[in-house]
């Protein structure tokens, strides 16, 4: 089952939290949301869009990180050699910024709409910045 939606472009999907294998992580997610951001294509990564967050601090530091997500996970990076992101896969990532190889936590997985997940990607990559809204069911 769902718990929450993300709506990214013109197409929603069902997720899940990784509660379990990332809690911290998805605390401190679940506390600011609605989260509303926007996503461009990944630069250096291979097939994802992230969602470049600044600074913005969650208060959380690795658990449950990956440099190589699978299509349908979202990884959040915490921030340190480079600013905190969110990153959707959605073909092969090797997770990376100019300052080499990063890692983030998985903590969201979606459960339905998959087969939209490339549209999204090839969206972004052509079209441009899509808006991203998660939300709890």
């Amino acid at each position: 089952m769902s718990e929450l939606r993300v709506t990214a472009g013109p197409f929603e999907f069902g997720a899940r939290f990784e509660e379990e294998a990332a809690p911290k992580t998805c605390a401190a997610f679940r506390a600011r949301m609605p989260f509303m951001t926007k996503a461009v294509h990944v630069r250096w990564s291979g097939e994802g869009v992230w969602m470049p967050l600044g600074d913005l601090d969650f208060g959380v530091s690795y658990e449950n990180h990956t440099s190589y997500p699978t299509p349908g996970q979202i990884i959040l990076y915490p921030g340190g050699i480079s600013e905190t992101e969110i990153l959707l896969a959605y073909g092969g990532v090797h997770f990376a910024s100019k300052m080499g190889q990063l890692a983030g936590n998985h903590f969201i997985t979606l459960t339905s709409g998959l087969e939209n997940l490339r549209k999204l990607g090839e969206i972004t990559l052509w079209q441009g910045a899509q808006p991203v809204h998660f939300e709890a069911l």
